[in-house]
């Protein structure tokens, strides 16, 4: 039986882009990855429209909640392989050292959360699409058979994909 392997992203708030991208890994892994969310400084609440968007492209909306990093620096927290972080901030912050020393990357979408009136319907939208392709082009990867520092790179071009180009070639 193959690994389940865990993966963190992270965002400042852990209320819009990390909820989105924990709701598609977990959902498109079909049981590969366990994926969560957390921020350094969690708003306390879920954005409504990151919910509504999940709704809308058909995803269970229960369960999400906005929480601490630390929680998955703390004892007991689960062995993380991977931590993405989501936005420009949480990439720029300290992090806890996480246990088991998992790979990380920075794959930088723009805060929809930001967007006022009708356009941040749309901004939720395009960044739900573009965690998508990005969470494809990771979920494509051969993680059985690459070498570390190949992994690595290939994590880091995923962040720096354009939503239409591949980082897998």
């Amino acid at each position: 039986m193959s690994k389940t392997y865990n993966v963190l992203f992270l965002c400042t708030g852990n209320s819009a882009r990390s909820i989105l991208a924990e709701a598609i890994l977990n959902r498109e892994s079909r049981g590969r990855f366990r994926a969560f969310s957390a921020g350094s400084h969690p708003k306390g609440e879920v954005h409504p429209t990151a919910l509504a968007t999940l709704d809308e492209m058909g995803f269970r909306t229960d369960g999400y909640r906005s929480k601490a990093w630390e929680e998955f620096a703390a004892e007991g927290a689960p062995d993380l392989d991977f931590v993405f972080t989501v936005c420009d901030n949480a990439a720029g912050e300290m992090c806890p050292v996480w246990p088991g020393q998992p790979m990380t990357a920075h794959w930088g979408i723009e805060d929809p959360a930001a967007v006022e009136g009708e356009a941040q319907r749309r901004a939720f939208r395009a960044a739900f699409f573009a965690l998508q392709r990005r969470i494809g082009l990771f979920l494509a990867l051969p993680l059985d058979s690459i070498d570390e520092l190949s992994l690595q790179k290939k994590l880091g071009d995923i962040g720096k994909t354009a939503d239409t180009e591949s980082a897998i070639a």
